[in-house]
């Protein structure tokens, strides 16, 4: 319920509740358990039909930095419980853990209540320390080990994408058969092509600007300070490329990364605009009113963000790696670059100035790509998984009339 792109949410923000939305839609009645992070919150939110969120008091409510949630476990399940107990129905049949403090817990509350665990990973701590930085803190021993039990214990693994699938079978030792590939989708709603000139001068930009977004997480892992030192190149070799750059987002993580005096030791004051996250109607309008968005992620499972953004007509430059070598079409739909090296994402971003009509096919491209992408392909392939986690788990097979996210 957070907004993405602050603090510690994001992409499984979005594709937590609009799954749920879309489940819904489909028959499924929903009921999310999350941690109550604010003593003014209620108890329990209905933000549709079909879909009832628990605000769960587990420890102090207020927000808490991720890595103190495990100490909170048992406390979770036993709160979760006792609303269970509570609940007319009193009964789930499958649970769906997403994280793997939520899937350790959900290990629990599939014992307790002997109904199936599906589980989506999202990122796993083996394939976040492949890729730390100098001085960069390694996910705990504790993560690794509590997501290899839910490898072990979970009915099905949903995995946004084919190569994190492979991921889970080469780091995890998943059983293939088990893992079902249920790509993220997008509300085309929201994030469409329309208005796009509108869109850019609402938030006064110029036809003959070159204006490049980033919108996430302010954190090394997400790569802004890549696009800010390729910028920069850009500029000193370009200074004819009346250039922009927005960036949307929050710090997020180690207090270390400082991104206004890394804007500054580049000489970038007067081109890059850091603006607070905004709600998805207003994002879609920044998507529409950039040339390029801007994806230097380091490790990605899938990057909402990409598809988003390409549902809105704009070309995408992000990193060849995870679930972006899927998102983003290189060549059609926008260009994918290999590692983090600023000289290599400054050839690539003059390459797309210097090509407004290639940029403007792949944005045509992307746009119709994009359609096919809806949430209810997503839930459609989610609820197969479930039905198969119900057959294996009870030795037939069943229509689920709740669910537990």
């Amino acid at each position: 319920m957070e907004q993405p792109g602050s603090g510690d949410a994001g992409g499984m923000n979005v594709y937590v509740r609009e799954l749920a939305f879309a489940l819904a839609a489909a028959g499924v009645e929903v009921e999310i358990f999350t941690r109550s992070t604010s003593a003014g919150q209620p108890a329990v939110e209905h933000p549709m039909p079909g879909v009832c969120v628990h605000n769960v008091m587990a420890g102090p409510p207020k927000r808490l930095p991720k890595e103190h949630l495990p100490e909170l476990l048992h406390s979770m399940v036993a709160e979760i419980e006792q609303i269970r107990q509570r609940q007319p129905h009193g009964r789930y049949d499958v649970i769906h853990s997403h994280y793997w403090v939520s899937g350790v817990a959900g290990l629990e509350l599939s014992g307790l209540w002997n109904v199936p665990l599906v589980h989506t990973m999202h990122t796993m701590a083996r394939v976040k320390n492949l890729l730390l930085g100098p001085g960069e803190v390694p996910e705990p021993r504790r993560r690794e080990l509590g997501e290899h039990r839910i490898v072990d214990g979970a009915s099905r693994l949903i995995a946004n994408t084919g190569a994190e699938a492979r991921e889970l079978v080469s780091h995890y030792g998943a059983d293939i058969d088990v893992i079902d590939v249920a790509p993220p989708g997008v509300d085309l709603d929201i994030f469409n092509p329309a208005f796009r000139s509108r869109s850019r001068k609402q938030r006064d930009i110029s036809p003959s600007t070159f204006h490049l977004l980033f919108a996430g997480r302010i954190q090394r892992l997400k790569g802004p300070q890549v696009l800010v030192n390729a910028a920069a190149i850009l500029r000193s070799r370009r200074p004819d490329i009346d250039l922009r750059i927005t960036i949307l987002g929050a710090l997020s993580g180690s207090k270390d990364f400082d991104l206004k005096k890394l804007v500054a030791e580049a000489g970038m004051d007067d081109v890059v605009t850091h603006l607070a996250p905004v709600n998805a109607q207003e994002l879609a309008g920044w998507f529409r009113a950039a040339d390029v968005v801007v994806m230097p992620s380091y490790s990605e499972s899938f990057g909402l963000v990409a598809l988003e953004a390409q549902a809105c007509g704009t070309p995408v430059l992000a990193t060849r790696v995870g679930g972006l070598s899927r998102a983003v079409c290189n060549g059609r739909t926008g260009l994918l670059v290999d590692g983090h090296h600023p000289g290599d994402w400054a050839d690539a971003l003059e390459a797309l100035y210097d090509d407004p009509a290639t940029r403007e096919d792949m944005g045509r491209a992307a746009s119709i790509r994009a359609e096919e992408s809806g949430w209810n392909r997503t839930a459609a392939i989610t609820l197969e998984s479930y039905h198969a986690a119900l057959g294996s788990y009870l030795g037939t097979t069943l229509v689920p009339t709740t669910s537990l996210l």
